[in-house]
């Protein structure tokens, strides 16, 4: 703890850290736990703590969907951003916000992305990235590298004994100046100091460094390492894992992930071995573009228009299992909003473009009234086309088989398939 006078006569303190107390004696007295345990529950309880605000990291993993949630950085302004979660239809979608300047200092938001697009692609990554290939070559480098442990450990030697012989040279001259000499004594002390604190460095760098080393891994050890890569594909995509546990796994290999938005969206992600990998990706597509029906369904609307109604046409949609753009059955509304607003043509103007008759006009082509038509259509002697599902329809133009009223020595007679007998009970 360091302290300090303010203007006005009170103490300020501040925390400093183990590397710059005066004195610092690891493991002097023995405890319930080792050193290296106490710094890393420290470690942990200050990523969790989160009444820290802007010092607070990565936070406890939480039961989000978020799959990057307090990994996420700012390319703008480095900051980490917040999470925000949205309704998509019956899931959560999250959202990465950067507003730590706007709740602080009322700022505009510098960065708004959607997650679900940036979670999947860091997840596919992770699969990827963790295969029994991968592991395996970084088992060969780190046999590599421990091969080499000898050489580097003289290297370390070298400098704690060259450490020591400062501290050595540093003790002498202060031994040989004169003690009335309060100014060079001083400065003397001080130098000795420091070259015993270096010293201390030194070997307490040494010894963790020879603790590291020694603790290589077995043949059994790395069997198990290989199997776990090949188990982590499987846990990952399994749907009883729950987030929190897909979360954590994230923090094991991801240290931070930085987004930047542009004309596309780029995320680059760290690794805690210091490894980068740059993804880039479409930016996301709108909210009303995730509403927007495919073009196939617009595609197949615009094709079954010219043989069926509104209502055929959803019946068969759902048959075939297909959905409109918010995911829901096609009802003959919802085919006709789709018909309305991608401006495909209806099926009466297609009917009237194929020369179908309306009840009027095929009447005057007989020359008959329109009863005599209605009488026919339901006797089944006309061809009649359905343009909408309120039983109105269009009529095809006269054939051979129509029938045809004439006028015959002043005589009214039909010539038709029925006889007049006939006609009296359809009449009738």
């Amino acid at each position: 703890m360091r302290t300090r006078k303010r203007p006005d006569g009170r103490l300020a303190y501040k925390k400093l850290a183990p590397e710059e107390w005066i004195a610092f004696i690891r493991d002097a007295h023995a405890g319930y736990i080792t050193w290296d345990e106490f710094e890393q529950n420290e470690l942990r309880l200050r990523e969790n703590a989160r009444a820290l605000g802007e010092e607070r990291e990565k936070g406890p993993p939480r039961e989000g969907p978020a799959l990057l949630q307090g990994l996420v950085i700012c390319a703008v302004c480095g900051e980490r951003m917040t999470i925000r979660y949205r309704l998509r239809g019956e899931r959560l979608a999250p959202e990465y916000m950067c507003q730590r300047h706007g709740i602080n200092h009322a700022e505009a938001i510098c960065q708004q992305i959607p997650g679900s697009s940036i979670d999947e692609a860091v997840g596919k990554l992770l699969v990827e990235t963790v295969t029994p290939r991968t592991l395996e070559v970084a088992l060969h480098v780190q046999m590599e590298l421990e091969s080499r442990a000898g050489e580097a450990e003289r290297l370390r030697q070298r400098e704690v004994e060259r450490a020591r012989y400062e501290s050595e040279l540093a003790r002498r001259r202060y031994m040989r100046v004169d003690p009335d000499n309060r100014m060079v004594a001083d400065s003397l002390e001080a130098e000795w100091n420091q070259a015993l604190r270096s010293l201390a460095e030194a070997t307490d760098r040494c010894e963790k460094q020879r603790q590291a080393d020694e603790a290589r891994l077995s043949d059994e050890q790395r069997a198990a390492i290989i199997a776990l890569a090949k188990d982590f594909p499987r846990l990952w995509n399994d749907p009883r894992t729950p987030q929190r546990e897909r979360k954590r796994m994230a923090r094991l290999l991801i240290a931070d992930v930085t987004l930047l938005r542009g004309s596309e969206l780029r995320a680059q992600v760290r690794f805690n071995g210091g490894a980068t990998q740059t993804l880039t990706l479409p930016l996301p597509k709108p909210a009303w573009r995730l509403r927007q029906t495919s073009s196939e369904v617009v595609s197949e609307i615009d094709r079954l228009l010219d043989d069926h109604t509104d209502a055929e046409i959803a019946e068969l949609l759902n048959e075939r299992g297909m959905t409109s753009g918010k995911g829901q059955r096609f009802t003959h509304s919802v085919v006709r909003h789709i018909r309305i607003r991608y401006e495909l043509k209806d099926r009466f103007s297609r009917l009237r473009a194929r020369g179908l008759l309306l009840l009027d006009e095929i009447a005057a082509r007989l020359d008959v009234c329109s009863q005599t038509i209605q009488m026919w259509k339901r006797a089944g002697l006309l061809r009649v086309h359905h343009y909408d599902d309120k039983g109105q329809c269009l009529f095809e133009p006269p054939g051979p088989d129509t029938p045809i009223k004439y006028k015959q020595q002043g005589k009214t007679r039909t010539k038709s398939s029925p006889s007049l007998a006939t006609s009296n009970a359809l009449s009738a």
